[in-house]
């Protein structure tokens, strides 16, 4: 029984991630993982999402 409590908690995760990741896509933002990311230009060139080379 425990073992299912564990799946069903980690689906939720794994789908609440998921979700949060579509409807930010669908706001437009470029970088979702940076702070400035609904700022960011149309190819992500922020400050976080430069390539560092």
């Amino acid at each position: 029984m425990t073992d299912i409590i564990v799946i069903v908690i980690v689906l939720a995760i794994i789908g609440a991630a998921a979700g949060y990741v579509i409807r930010a896509k669908k706001r437009g933002v470029k970088c979702i993982g940076c702070p400035n990311g609904s700022k960011c230009a149309s190819k992500g060139n922020c400050s976080c999402c430069a390539k560092k080379e």
